[in-house]
């Protein structure tokens, strides 16, 4: 059974994907559904209104030919010659676009045996912050003991910012001056998360991309002092991506899969962005798996990343045909 039925059929729906990817559904995927449904044959110029509209949506070039191509061979293997039977063959080849043979595994990797180190990195302005003030939060939630590490201490209000942020949920930080070396506030905090037993210890780093060798540089000694303190951590490498750059956020995916190993994306702004597909970009063109989206402005706007209930947030105009 493909992912089309299993939505259409019984399978829970979130209805938290179908709002968060309403500007997406509504503005560059909002007239498929009438396209598929006024066309009387599948046709060369179909596939042309069908690849245009998926590239706006900000899928990618390259995914989308691949993609174009899958529906193509699906269509012929078939010999489907109704249009509207299309939207069940997009919905299942996106799906598989973003597994890609693999079996994706969105939560957190977490240490059993002892503490858990999560390190966030991306450049400034994408919401990283409160990114991580938000997994904080949801952690405290699930009764975990956590700590923060003021980790950018170049940009002018960071610490303070991120300090507010642990004020506000109530956990605790780890801070040193401005212009301190990163990698010292780093040391303190596991020293510290160790001594009193945290269980997860979340990292911010600085966010400048001006010189790519010197951020290179940064990110590997955090890294170095990191796993030196605590053998097989960070746990996670966490790149904050804001959902609403687009095309510009898949570069920084790029430049930052070049300087350290990103093990996952956060996707900031979902909700903000008619250009949701480039979750399918990120994933088929950089190999990474999205770990989690925000999608909203409260403490509660995050979420594990769901594929399936993210396609549903897409097409939902598909599936609620009542």
């Amino acid at each position: 059974m493909g992912l089309f039925s299993r939505l259409f059929g019984s399978k829970k729906k979130d209805n938290k994907y179908k709002l968060g990817m309403n500007k997406t559904r509504t503005g560059v995927l909002g007239n498929l559904k009438k396209l598929l449904s006024s066309k009387k044959l599948i046709d060369d110029e179909l596939f042309d209104e069908l690849e245009e509209m998926f590239i706006m949506a900000d899928i990618g070039v390259d995914t989308v030919i691949k993609f174009m191509d899958d529906i193509k061979l699906e269509v012929e293997r078939q010999n489907i010659k109704d249009p509207s039977l299309l939207q069940e063959i997009i919905v299942d080849k996106m799906f598989e676009i973003y597994l890609n043979g693999e079996v994706v595994n969105a939560n957190l990797k977490t240490n059993p045996n002892g503490l858990t180190v999560y390190l966030f990195v991306g450049v400034n302005g994408v919401g990283k912050t409160t990114t991580i003030a938000k997994l904080a939060y949801k952690l405290k939630k699930e009764k975990k003991k956590v700590l923060l590490a003021a980790g950018d201490t170049f940009r002018a209000g960071a610490i303070e910012q991120l300090e507010v942020w642990a004020k506000r949920i109530g956990v605790d930080i780890v801070t040193k001056e401005a212009g301190s070396d990163p990698s010292s506030v780093m040391f303190d905090a596991i020293t510290k998360a160790k001594k009193e037993n945290y269980d997860i210890l979340i990292c911010d780093t600085a966010g400048r991309l001006q010189n790519k060798v010197n951020l290179m540089k940064e990110l590997e000694k955090i890294k170095k002092v990191i796993s030196r303190e605590l053998p097989g951590a960070p746990h996670e490498t966490l790149l904050v991506i804001d959902a609403t750059t687009g095309q510009n956020g898949m570069s920084q995916a790029k430049i930052f899969k070049e300087t350290t190993d990103v093990t996952g994306i956060v996707l900031t702004k979902l909700d903000g962005t008619a250009k949701g597909g480039i979750v399918l970009a990120i994933r088929s063109e950089m190999g990474m798996p999205i770990k989690l989206v925000c999608m909203g402005e409260t403490l509660e706007d995050m979420e594990t990343f769901d594929i399936e209930q993210y396609i549903y947030g897409l097409f939902a105009d598909f599936f609620d045909q009542e």
